[in-house]
């Protein structure tokens, strides 16, 4: 194609990019090859690391704001443009924000010659091609761009209303089963819903995929906006049957009131989707209010799963096996441990496992820290067995790394690593944690049982005792929680139904330890069950590897 001749002057160029700049999104700009010299939208600058919206020195002032990785590429191009090899300009790469962040960019232009047919302009228009749209045309509603300015129009201070977030529950499946058209067709249908129940005085956004913004600014209430989430409900319900019910869903919803976000668009956007994913996680279809308390809560576990993340990454740093004996119930000698794990914040001290355990299930970290608790253990119980030979250490296991890991090449490998004999060990699994009728559960749990090491079935009275746990599982032996413990030495009813559960383990081969024995009128009453083992404060509260070893194996090494 051949190139345009320049009917224009610089100044002229420079004067036109002045005059439409303030009338688009995008950025114009003019390059002159001859004054080595290039002009942008004066906008640009607040958005992308460039030293002005003009200067000379084009290539130079380029390598601030383009991308390393692409910076030859486009010095390829900007020769071909110049030395007439190529006359129309468009490339995809990538600029730096002001904020030193990659915002990619489409970059188009045409060239403009001298009358005597030397490249002189570049002249054209930039667009940031990942950036957010301001409308959806499949919801017909207009997008989180828009949402944004529509905050930021009414900054500093939010007028008093809501922000009521609305998401789809389990959209995926309706993709999946009736084809993306379709899922486009609920998310329309979904808007109209919202839209015929919305007042006047409110707006309607599709942000995103699957989620909707109603933002209410004239006064609105939590109560108005609970009343116009449940009105929306009724509606999807309405539609639903109309539509036959090809597609049931339903919705949830989170409601931030503007008093609890600080004016930001940012923070309006986090506290809805942490309103919105409680929705969810509280078992959908439902709205929940934002409360601050919980949120910092939330905000809390993500800096308790940070540090714990660190900690797994910097060899196990604030991590600690602590050790609880047990005790045999006829003689009161010590017969092994209970591993337990500890984990010392760097900011806030000890955490309570109550706290840190569940984090580590829910991110996985427990499988590489269960290894390691299992190291410890056995270490620990290596250098025991030198004074006490028949000592056994007891570790718990989580149903996270029964499913989600190779625990049983795990165990095998790190007992012979240590070279103690198997039956030296004792998993532990709570009631909870048993996963009935599974084929990957009961692999493990007999591969355990094959290797030599005990099971034990831990908690035991708290709410999942049944007695097809005990005859699935066939474990060596039965820990009775504290919690039916208490209640067996305090009430007749409870303390006949312990006998009972003795009694009938015993018939069964099964051992059994009672749990949380704090006190000698305890032990005594307790001791009458009959039991095997005893563990609990009367004997000893959890503590260090070196408070063990000296509390309970000092005298005996001498």
């Amino acid at each position: 194609m051949k190139a345009e001749v320049a009917h224009f002057t610089t100044e002229q160029m420079v004067d036109m990019v002045g005059l439409l700049s303030p009338c688009m999104d995008d950025y114009l700009y003019v390059c002159d090859f001859k004054e080595d010299y290039y002009q942008i939208s004066p906008n640009a600058v607040k958005r992308f690391c460039l030293p002005a919206d003009h200067f000379h020195n084009v290539v130079e002032m380029h390598r601030q704001v383009v991308y390393p990785d692409d910076l030859d590429l486009l010095l390829v191009e900007l020769e071909l443009l110049s030395t007439g090899r190529k006359v129309f300009h468009n490339l995809h790469y990538r600029w730096m924000g002001k904020n030193h962040e990659t915002i990619w960019i489409n970059c188009r232009g045409r060239v403009l010659c001298d009358p005597d047919g030397s490249p002189r302009y570049l002249v054209g228009c930039i667009n940031e091609i990942g950036a957010k749209q301001k409308a959806d045309n499949v919801s017909g509603l207009l997008g989180e761009y828009s949402l944004k300015a529509f905050y930021e129009s009414r900054s500093p201070k939010l007028p008093q209303g809501f922000l009521l977030r609305i998401g789809i529950d389990d959209f995926k499946d309706i993709n999946e089963s009736h084809g993306n058209e379709y899922g486009d067709y609920i998310l329309r249908r979904t808007a109209q819903c919202i839209e015929e129940n919305i007042g006047s005085e409110q707006s309607l956004f599709h942000i995103v995929s699957d989620e909707f913004a109603v933002v209410d600014f004239s006064g609105g209430s939590v109560e108005t906006a609970e009343k116009l989430f449940h009105e929306i409900k009724k509606s999807i319900y309405a539609f639903i049957e109309q539509n036959q019910y090809k597609a049931v869903y339903t919705v949830s919803g989170g409601i931030v009131e503007n008093g609890d976000v600080d004016n930001s668009f940012e923070n309006a956007m986090k506290l809805s989707e942490f309103a919105l994913s409680q929705a969810k996680e509280r078992g959908k279809n439902s709205c929940y209010v934002f409360e601050q308390k919980e949120y910092e809560d939330y905000l809390k576990s993500r800096t308790l799963l940070r540090q714990l993340h660190h900690a797994v990454n910097n060899g196990f740093e604030g991590f600690e096996a602590y050790f609880q004996p047990l005790v045999n119930a006829a003689n009161g000698e010590l017969t092994g441990a209970e591993t337990l794990l500890r984990f010392h914040s760097p900011e806030g001290g000890m955490v309570s496992p109550g706290e840190f355990i569940p984090i580590l299930e829910e991110s996985g970290l427990i499988i590489p820290v269960g290894r390691w608790v299992l190291r410890q253990a056995l270490d620990a119980c290596r250098e025991w067995q030198k004074i006490l030979p028949e000592f056994k250490v007891n570790v718990n296991l989580s149903y996270v790394q029964v499913l989600k890991s190779r625990v049983l090449t795990d165990v095998r490998r790190i007992v012979d690593e240590f070279g103690v004999k198997p039956s030296s060990v004792c998993i532990e699994l709570t009631e909870s944690g048993y996963l009935e009728e599974n084929e990957r559960f009961d692999k493990v749990w007999n591969g355990l049982k094959e290797y030599g090491v005990l099971l034990a079935l831990d908690d035991f009275g708290t709410g999942y005792s049944n007695l097809r746990c005990l005859s699935d599982l066939k474990p060596a032996y039965i820990k009775i929680d504290r919690s039916f413990t208490l209640k067996a030495l305090n009430r007749e009813y409870e303390y006949r139904l312990l006998n009972h559960i003795v009694e009938m383990s015993h018939s069964l081969g099964l051992h059994v330890c009672v749990e949380g024995i704090e006190t000698e009128g305890e032990l005594t009453k307790a001791k009458q069950t009959e039991p095997d083992y005893i563990q609990g404060f009367l004997f000893g509260k959890p503590c260090s590897r070196a408070e063990f070893t000296q509390k309970f194996f000092t005298k005996q090494a001498g």
